[in-house]
């Protein structure tokens, strides 16, 4: 048995989650089993906290030892005492030149209130985005009017093609510059932060808050937003499903998939 306590970093959709958006009765095991012996769990998404915040009540990940790093680390949150340590955001002024640029090439966009997605168009990529992270979306005239905060994410979806988005990152490449970052969240997915997020800085963060040595994590991924992650942490892991760009950082890949306990077998090797 592994004595010393550790802290694992987890991101959800390809890594925790199965593609059918469950989480498998072996995964859920062996994090009560590394929750049991003292490590500490940390979910680590692109996703808004309020969908971050619904899948750990799900997962009984709200006990002590359980945290949240949300909007690709824009939001740190303790799960246990339902607060936030830490975010970060962007200036909401930014939000209609980066809507009207994605409204030009004829891609999705969308953004973020406290508690819902908000669109300013009501497109088949706002409703399936809704439905996959389980949090309402309402459509309104303007976002900057409407919101009365800075947001601290917005995100484009095209599922026809990735080359688009790239397209579109490129663009607006010397724009965002000092304003916000871009990140590939999955293929179909380019999420706009603020300046200097990543979940790397984030797992760096949290161990700092929890006096956690760096050593003593691990982090699992799959996807393009995790690479910081990966790199970061103490052991970085990267799920066989993952892209191959991600492997590349890699410290260890799984040799079981998301929908086969490949976040399990983490938990199995590097905490229990």
């Amino acid at each position: 048995m592994n004595t010393t306590a550790k802290i694992l970093f987890t991101d959800l959709d390809g890594t925790l989650l199965q593609d059918n958006h469950q989480v498998s009765s072996g995964c859920r095991r062996a994090i009560e089993l590394a929750l049991e012996q003292g490590h500490k769990i940390v979910i680590a998404t692109g996703r808004p906290i309020a969908s971050a915040r619904q899948i750990a009540e799900e997962l009984d990940l709200t006990k002590e030892g359980c945290y949240i790093i949300a909007s690709n680390g824009a939001l740190l949150y303790d799960s246990h005492l339902g607060t936030i340590l830490k975010e970060a955001s962007f200036s909401k002024e930014y939000l209609r030149p980066l809507f009207d640029s994605a409204y030009e090439e004829g891609l999705h966009i969308h953004t973020y209130s406290h508690k819902h997605v908000l669109s300013e168009r009501d497109t088949p990529e706002i409703r399936w985005y809704e439905q996959a992270i389980q949090v309402p979306a309402i459509i309104v005239e303007d976002v900057s009017a409407y919101l009365s905060y800075d947001p601290i994410k917005a995100i484009l979806i095209n599922k026809e093609s990735k080359d688009r988005l790239i397209h579109f990152r490129q663009k607006m490449e010397h724009w965002i510059e000092g304003k916000m970052s871009s990140i590939f969240s999955s293929d179909i997915m380019l999420e706009y932060c603020p300046p200097g997020v990543s979940k790397g800085n984030a797992v760096r963060e949290l161990c700092k808050l929890l006096s956690i040595p760096i050593e003593h994590s691990v982090a699992a991924g799959d996807a393009e937003n995790d690479i910081t992650m990966i790199q970061a942490a103490g052991v970085g892991c990267v799920m066989c499903n993952g892209s191959e760009e991600t492997k590349e950082y890699a410290d260890y890949i799984t040799k079981r998939d998301n929908n086969a306990d490949g976040f399990a077998e983490i938990i199995e090797k590097f905490l229990l």
